[in-house]
């Protein structure tokens, strides 16, 4: 019961209320004291005429009312008084309380410049009229209030002021922290957008590539069974090596995900080249592979993220041979530069020339450019993340050729892809 009355807070128009209330009650109350405390200073009695001074103290205060709403007109309003009060030589006392606080609500919710502006001028009004109603006052010690009485507005409206402006720092320090939340938001959801096109490309790169591999070896063992069984068991082992590296490279990648450390391989790259080469052989391919680092570069210095890019374009170019060629030559061409790792595949199209062969490979290399799918558009894909070209297309003399640049040091965003 007691936390919730100390966490009560009246609505704004109840506060504003009370506070004009307390600065009316303040100033008649205050100013009557001062004038029957030192009666012979008092040139007009705030009865005289019709109780005017009365009524302006009364004026004044009761304008504070509406100070949130209407600051500028409550300004004019107060400051009008206060010209009229003293103008009228009525006794001093705490009259300009009203004043105080409205040249404080005018700047602390103005909007700076246009505050202050509209302040400056009404107080140097207010000062021409104070000092001019002070000139003949008695004892002249007294023409200090006068002076109070200005610097009192001024450092009101510079209050005012003050707040105004740390309410606004705050404000755009709020914004600012808001406006870098969701950027880091929107990096992290970029983040896991990447991964996961990451992942599903590293999923279709292994998958098909396995599948390819065992379907081909799968046709040889349904053909060759009956006539040469003893041809049989390499196409069996074929598929089993096949079926499990994929499997090791599919728990790799589903290891991630699950964020375990234990029994990992390493990331697919160039050092698994010779392996790929050996399946692509065990699926009937004739593989010829050339390195030439003849020049300043090394395979080791070319980063992960170009090497796994080039193990993938390999493997799907390989993956695309077997599905749509079937077996016959392929050349790959590995050309480590100073700048750039250039890798060609090309292979000479299908040795057979039978309709049913080419229907059920998917026929000759105009129609695997055609047909290639997500295939071909990942490896461009990949290729052009890193900063590198790709070209893929059917060759004059039969046959197809991937062709890719890969900058040695990445220049894309695609880093661990």
């Amino acid at each position: 019961m007691g936390r919730n009355l100390l966490a009560y807070r009246p609505p704004a128009w109840a506060m504003d209320v009370l506070l004009a209330l307390l600065v009316t009650v303040m100033q008649v109350q205050g100013t009557v004291a001062r004038q029957a405390a030192d009666p012979a200073t008092v040139v007009r009695p705030l009865d005289d005429p019709g109780y005017l001074g009365y009524a302006l103290l009364v004026v004044g205060g009761l304008a504070l009312v509406v100070r949130r709403r209407a600051p500028v007109t409550v300004f004019v309003v107060t400051a009008a008084v206060s010209a009229l009060y003293y103008g009228l030589d009525f006794p001093d006392g705490p009259g300009w309380l009203c004043l105080f606080v409205a040249a404080y609500t005018l700047t602390a919710s103005g909007d700076g410049r246009r505050s202050l502006m509209i302040a400056g001028a009404g107080i140097a009004v207010l000062a021409a009229v104070w000092l001019v109603a002070a000139i003949d006052i008695e004892p002249r010690a007294a023409i200090g209030w006068v002076f109070f009485r200005i610097g009192g507005t001024i450092m009101s409206a510079a209050l005012g002021e003050s707040v105004r402006s740390r309410r606004v720092i705050a404000d755009e320090a709020l914004e600012r922290a808001e406006l870098a939340e969701r950027a880091r938001e929107e990096q992290a959801r970029a983040r896991v957008d990447e991964e996961r096109l990451r992942i599903a490309r590293e999923v279709h790169d292994t998958v098909a590539h396995a599948i390819a591999i065992i379907n081909v070896q799968a046709g040889v063992t349904a053909h060759v069974l009956d006539r040469r069984p003893d041809e049989v068991r390499s196409a069996l082992t074929a598929i089993e090596r096949t079926s499990a590296r994929a499997l090791q490279e599919m728990r790799t990648i589903l290891g991630v995900l699950r964020d375990e450390h234990e029994g990992r391989v390493p990331h697919a790259g160039l050092a698994q080249l010779d392996d790929l080469a050996d399946r692509a052989r065990d699926a009937g391919l004739d593989l010829a592979v050339t390195v030439d680092p003849a020049t300043v570069a090394v395979p080791d210095a070319v980063s992960d993220a170009v090497g796994r890019a080039a193990y993938r374009i390999l493997q799907e170019s390989l993956t695309n041979v077997v599905r749509h060629a079937g077996p016959t030559r392929v050349t790959v061409a590995l050309d480590y530069g100073a700048e750039v790792l250039d890798v060609r595949v090309t292979d000479e199209g299908p040795r057979t020339t039978s309709p049913r062969v080419a229907l059920e490979r998917g026929g000759g290399a105009a129609d695997r450019a055609l047909t290639a799918g997500r295939g071909i558009l990942g490896m461009r894909e990949r290729c052009q993340l890193l900063g590198g070209e790709f070209t893929a297309g059917p060759l004059e003399g039969g046959g197809f050729e991937v062709h890719a640049r890969l900058p040695i040091t990445p220049v894309g965003t695609a880093s661990g892809r």
